[in-house]
């Protein structure tokens, strides 16, 4: 009897079995690799390790960053110069909603708890959102002295990465962080155009604009830039000061936008100061409510347009 087709079977079934072993090791092994990985690029990432203190909830935040929203968050984050992870303003504005509400559901009535948590979470990205406009600010009046310092460096024959690297050293941040940041893209091989670019749609402005593009042109024309950026130093200083002139003339108009709606709040807890209850009795009806309602946006839109208004574009 001829056992040949039983044993090629055999050997086949036990070849195939320490293939799909070796597969499945080979799997573990590069899924082990690339968790570590991850692992090490979020490390990399994280303000902590900079200040040297422990965060909590890093699995929440590596999850967190791992979504399309995290993403972003994390981007715009990263422009406001905070230290401070995804994870942690999304906790820490989920606390501070849960903590507004029950205070405002104590103190007023339970109606304006989740107003409060509502103006919490508003109020959490409104402050991002101010700590990037500083940050842009504070880029944009640095940049007379960096685009001083490029023109330096380029008279003296250095090429223009050295150059951004010396002013990355020289320079104080945001504009030292920001260009060490494109420093080290184009130490890792991106082109000078990308890196450019990813500084500008971090600080989004005009100055930055005509700047990174007259950086670019030189570049890719290769041709001198000292005059150029001669020419765009004191351009820029003329619009330092006109900026600076006409926040000196909006700075009443900015500050009204602020006190108005504080004095609508104000004016509920002096009512209920004046009436104990009288709160709690007027969001007791429907009518009640949508009045409390239509008053904040109300105050939201009169909020929105004096800041619409106050915004010139220089």
């Amino acid at each position: 009897m001829d056992d040949t087709p039983a044993l090629l079977t055999l050997g086949t079934t036990l070849l195939c079995g320490a293939l799909a072993v070796a597969g499945v090791r080979t799997y573990l092994a590069g899924r082990q690799q690339h968790a570590a990985l991850v692992e090490r690029l979020s490390d990399a990432g994280d303000p902590s390790r900079a200040t040297g203190t422990s965060r909590p909830f890093r699995r929440f935040d590596r999850v967190l960053r791992g979504t399309r929203p995290g993403r972003r968050l994390e981007l715009r984050i990263a422009s406001t110069g905070l230290s401070v992870t995804p994870g942690d303003f999304v906790l820490w504005t989920g606390a501070a909603a849960v903590v507004l509400w029950v205070v405002a559901a104590v103190v007023l009535a339970p109606f304006f708890g989740p107003l409060a948590a509502v103006v919490a979470v508003w109020s959490a990205f409104a402050f991002l959102g101010r700590q990037r406009r500083k940050r842009i600010e504070k880029f944009i009046n640095q940049l007379p002295e960096l685009a001083r310092i490029l023109a330096n460096a380029t008279q003296a024959g250095l090429a223009l990465r050295t150059a951004l690297g010396m002013a990355a050293e020289e320079m104080d941040a945001p504009a030292g962080e920001e260009l060490a940041a494109v420093a080290d893209r184009l130490a890792v091989g991106h082109s000078m155009e990308d890196a450019l670019a990813e500084l500008s749609d971090r600080l989004p402005s005009r100055e930055l604009v005509v700047l990174v593009t007259t950086l670019v042109l030189s570049h890719r024309a290769g041709g001198s830039v000292v005059r150029s950026l001669r020419n765009l130093t004191e351009t820029l200083e003329e619009r330092k000061e006109t900026r600076r002139e006409v926040r000196t003339q909006l700075s009443q108009v900015t500050a009204t936008a602020y006190v108005v709606p504080l004095m609508g709040i104000g004016t509920l807890f002096l009512m209920d100061r004046i009436a104990p209850g009288s709160i709690d009795r007027m969001t007791g009806t429907a009518l009640g409510q949508l009045a409390v309602i239509g008053a904040f946006a109300l105050y939201g839109v009169g909020f929105f347009l004096i800041r619409r208004l106050s915004r010139v574009d220089i």
